[in-house]
């Protein structure tokens, strides 16, 4: 599958499957919302060094992912933003990621060399998960060669802790990558995607015009197999890459999202691959996945899928489609962006090749697209309407969603190839509201990832699942927001937590954000 094949994928999850033609012709709304350009205020100062020097090396054109992550623990959602570096013999400056701290009043203070993370490596992604459950999320970088593992101490620094807990040793060109607690013994695992066989010492020299290099297509290389790490609990994982059941080296991996395909509270995953068939791998309960994408009808396009399975691809009646047609989609999430208890659609574009430029109709740097959900299914691309300079051409490459001013809406953290990081602040103009949740896990992992949460209201349902990872190399926050319109209160929530708990909290009073500690009962806090 090419890369739309993630745009296409998620959005099969979320769009209706059947949709009255007249629907299509509707004419949408305003927004209700719009997005400030907050960058250079908020003090966010980066700029992706993808190491290109003209020799056209493959792994230039991918980078970087970024993150919302409260990495103190103080409620207030940080950013993280990854880097590469310059290649080696063609040494220009010094890159390393980026870690932002919240100082709590809309603006962020640089604490990279402070929290012990100003170390040069070429990353790709990552992935944010408080692994050995002390409270303190910890950092996965996914790297060009060996990936790090950074370990948090709580007091407000990182310990490289790659080699002691046994993820040392891999050479590979990772991409995504994601923390789940896939046997549901209360620890999170870790799921890394790779690309293809690639090094510096093995580029192959590609040509458009038979004479300059060009970058090369996925065809040009190896695929290479995703790892599985089962987290042990004593600080070190275990390679179950091939006993689960999700060795396949002819992969070609970009994206991966975590979901419960069947809804039996076991965590599966997504995995997006480029040019080889996307994976669907259910989770067996036992310690071992199955590979049912082919079935499901989500391995192939709409054109190769010849089953009648799980998942239809109706990105073009749904109205998302055709507006990306030309587009070449990277990091996609899905979002409440207006509060109206609809989850809508957003996505960043950008080429893999400047000199995309000479073909008509296709741009090297794209418009980012917000697709906005009209509650029956139908979305409208309302970019170019709710300002920030949102819809400015971009090569886009990272994004996630986070409410870093705790204002109850959702904000967005971008990254683009070889250029800068964009926040974009959410304010709220149609007086919406929201209710938002924060879970701490006792027997479940202390993030509570993979647990469940339904809110009912107004003869209304809505679900939502903490995860993490899920966009194209980057991770939103952990916790979890519900749009509520105009409503004042919500009837009830009910939470599933992958221990197996369930617990029902009555008449919560929405524009409030609360937490949720398993078997102890649920409390208000001024801010998520």
């Amino acid at each position: 599958m090419n890369r739309r094949s993630f745009l296409r994928g998620f959005a099969a999850f979320a769009a209706a499957l059947q949709i009255p033609p007249e629907t299509l012709l509707a004419s949408p709304a305003a927004p209700g919302f719009r997005f400030v350009d907050v960058t250079s205020s908020a003090g966010i100062q980066f700029r992706h060094n993808s190491g290109a020097y003209g020799g056209k090396l493959l792994p230039e054109t991918l980078g970087p992912g970024c993150a919302f992550l409260d990495y103190d623990s103080d409620g207030w959602q940080d950013i993280l933003l990854v880097n590469g570096t310059d290649w080696p013999g063609h040494k220009r400056e010094r890159s390393t990621l980026k870690l932002y701290r919240n100082n709590r009043n809309g603006t962020f203070s640089d604490v990279t060399r402070a929290a012990g993370l100003g170390i040069e490596m070429y990353g790709m992604g990552l992935a944010v998960g408080d692994y050995n459950n002390d409270g303190y999320p910890d950092i996965l970088i996914t790297c060009v060669g060996q990936n790090r593992l950074f370990k948090n101490t709580g007091k407000g620094t990182f310990v490289d802790v790659t080699k002691s807990s046994g993820l040392g040793g891999r050479q590979a060109l990772s991409t995504s990558a994601i923390w789940f607690d896939f046997d549901r013994d209360g620890l999170l695992d870790l799921f890394v995607c790779n690309y293809v066989k690639w090094s510096p010492e093995h580029d192959v020299f590609c040509s458009l015009d038979g004479k300059n290099k060009s970058y090369c297509t996925p065809e040009a290389y190896r695929g290479e197999t995703c790892w599985l790490f089962h987290n042990r609990g004593d600080g070190t994982f275990e390679d179950v890459t091939a006993s689960s059941g999700v060795f396949d080296s002819s992969s070609k991996s970009l994206g991966v999202a975590m979901l419960d395909y069947d809804q039996d509270g076991w965590p599966d995953l997504l995995v997006a691959n480029d040019t080889q068939p996307n994976k669907l791998y259910r989770n067996q309960r036992n310690g071992t996945f199955k590979d049912v994408a082919v079935e499901a009808g989500i391995a192939f396009s709409a054109e190769g899928n010849v089953s009648n399975g799980n998942f239809a691809d109706v990105a073009t009646q749904s109205g998302v489609g055709l507006p990306s047609k030309n587009t070449l989609g990277f990091g996609c999430v899905f979002l409440d962006a207006d509060l109206d208890g609809a989850l809508d659609l957003a996505v960043v574009n950008g080429h893999i090749d400047d000199t995309v430029r000479n073909v008509r109709g296709v741009g090297y740097a794209q418009p980012p697209q917000l697709f906005l959900n009209n509650g029956k299914g139908i979305f409208h691309d309302v970019a170019a309407d709710i300002g920030g300079g949102f819809s400015q051409p971009k090569v886009g490459r990272g994004l996630a969603y986070g409410d870093f001013d705790r204002d109850g809406d959702l904000d967005l953290l971008m990254t683009t190839n070889h250029g800068p990081a964009y926040l974009y602040r959410n304010d709220q103009l149609a007086g919406n509201r929201s209710i938002r949740f924060r879970l701490v896990g006792t027997k479940s992992n202390r993030d509570g990832i993979g647990a469940s949460l339904k809110i009912f209201h107004n003869g209304s349902i809505q679900s939502r699942l903490v995860k993490g990872g899920s966009s194209y190399l980057s991770q939103s926050e952990l916790p979890v927001t519900f749009g509520v319109g105009k409503q004042d209160k919500i009837n009830r929530v009910v939470i599933q937590w992958p221990s197996g708990r369930t617990e029902e909290y009555k008449d919560l009073t929405t524009g409030r954000a609360y937490e949720c500690v398993e078997g102890k009962g649920i409390t208000r806090r001024d801010g998520s």
